[in-house]
């Protein structure tokens, strides 16, 4: 028994640790998910062509609603919304390719209007959450992360390049920078330890955004002009409903939620040495819903749990929530000081260029790895070949789709992890399985 004033360990669910102790703990969770929470608000800021004001509220929007969301998670309101598990949320690049092909044909009013409807396709899930996963075995799942990941290779590249809109694309000084912060990524990743191989990107992104500078190639009047405290404005991106967008982020919303339950088992199995009841899924796959749609009124893109954050409870075993509360709370206060969101605004698309495509190859990766954990007999490969091909086969040659409706093209011709998702899961539920199985 703890005596009054005796402080809670750091290693404990519950209870309030020593903030000497916490905040340095909370302060790399920060780091390990910042950038990758704000960089999808920023390419697709960029794909919509949003001025300088709107593209800080956008970003603002992500992290305002990525603390909120860790909250809600750690913290469950009454037993069904929230999971209690210690989880950090945050934008997530899943629905990066979707969201870039619906900011291209329509606007951001679009994506956030799909998003409400996903969001409320998301609860559907957590409720039913039992008589789904069925649907989404290992071998469908690991098919759409691992499509996922290569759809997002060419976005990558292009920012390397300096970004296609960019006066000086393809300019040796874009590529150098972009290579240097990516040698910076890959070495700490490998030989570096703690605290330096968790902020790798961070690291890496710096010392780009130094380099840049020297080049000249950065510009602080976002930042000049930013205030230093407002609060996320409500739908100021406005919201319409399309139906090619709505198709496509159910079917997205859909598998992240299954997907989910594979972060929340991880962090039950790394940190408590456990699985995580059906409640604490239930419970974090509806509050990942809702908090979707509060996203969805004031401009924050679609959030998910972070794998990184996921990696660094099971790896220290800290799995305190007050813990990865404080740095929920450093990401919300981040969120209303608009100057912060503004300096993110500026980093040159060759520096996150350069610090993503390791992040967009560890998603593959991620596919790779569930589609192995399964046996690779000829009707996994062919699920898997078969989804793989037709999604990026279609979507590299989209103008075969131009004689059908527009919506077609929207939701099978701009990214391919829709026609991959819906061809795993019928191939699933059609070929036969193996006598052993």
């Amino acid at each position: 028994m703890k005596t009054k004033n005796e402080k809670a360990s750091v290693f404990e669910l519950n209870g309030i640790p020593s903030l000497k102790e916490a905040f340095p703990l909370a302060l790399q969770h920060v780091v390990a998910m910042i950038v990758g929470c704000v960089t999808p608000a920023i390419i697709i800021s960029q794909v919509a062509e949003l001025g300088v004001h709107d593209q800080v509220i956008f970003v603002q929007a992500a992290l305002v609603i990525a603390g909120i969301s860790t909250l809600i998670q750690l913290f469950p309101i009454g037993r069904k919304i929230g999971s209690g598990l210690p989880v950090i949320m945050g934008v997530s690049f899943a629905y990066l390719p979707s969201m870039q092909a619906i900011a291209g044909t329509y606007d951001i009013a679009t994506i956030l209007g799909a998003q409400l409807i996903g969001g409320i396709a998301a609860i559907l899930v957590g409720i039913f959450i039992k008589k789904l996963r069925k649907l989404f075995p290992p071998i469908v799942t690991g098919t759409v992360v691992f499509t996922i990941g290569l759809s997002l290779y060419p976005t990558a590249v292009n920012y390397m390049a300096g970004g296609t809109s960019s006066a000086n694309y393809g300019s040796w000084q874009n590529w150098l920078i972009a290579f240097i912060v990516l040698a910076i990524v890959t070495g700490l990743n490998h030989f570096a330890k703690g605290i330096w191989k968790l902020s790798s990107i961070l690291i890496g992104i710096i010392a780009g955004y130094i380099i840049a500078a020297c080049f000249g190639m950065i510009d602080f009047s976002s930042v000049t002009q930013a205030s230093m405290f407002q609060v996320p404005q409500f739908i100021h991106f406005g919201m319409k409903f399309e139906f090619s967008a709505i198709l496509t982020f159910v079917i997205l919303f859909t598998i992240n939620s299954i997907q989910a339950i594979g972060d929340f088992s991880a962090t039950t199995s790394g940190g408590l040495d456990r699985q995580p009841t059906d409640d604490e899924l239930q419970g974090g796959i509806v509050a990942y819903g809702i908090t979707n749609i509060l996203g969805s009124f004031f401009g924050g893109l679609p959030t998910a749990t972070f794998s990184q954050n996921v990696g660094i409870v099971a790896t220290t075993k800290v799995v305190n929530r007050c813990v990865l509360g404080l740095a929920a709370c450093i990401i919300l206060i981040a969120g209303f000081v608009p100057v912060i969101s503004a300096l993110l605004t500026t980093i040159p698309q060759c520096v996150l260029g350069g610090a993503t495509i390791s992040v967009f190859a560890s998603i593959a990766m991620t596919g790779m790895k569930l589609i192995a954990s399964q046996p690779l007999d000829y009707r996994n490969t062919s699920i898997v070949g078969l989804a793989v091909a037709l999604g990026m086969g279609v979507t590299q040659a989209s103008a075969s789709l131009e004689t059908f409706p527009l919506w077609v093209t929207t939701v099978f011709g701009k990214s391919p992890v829709v026609l991959a998702t819906i061809t795993a899961i019928i191939l699933n539920l059609v070929l036969p399985k193996s006598k052993s199985k």
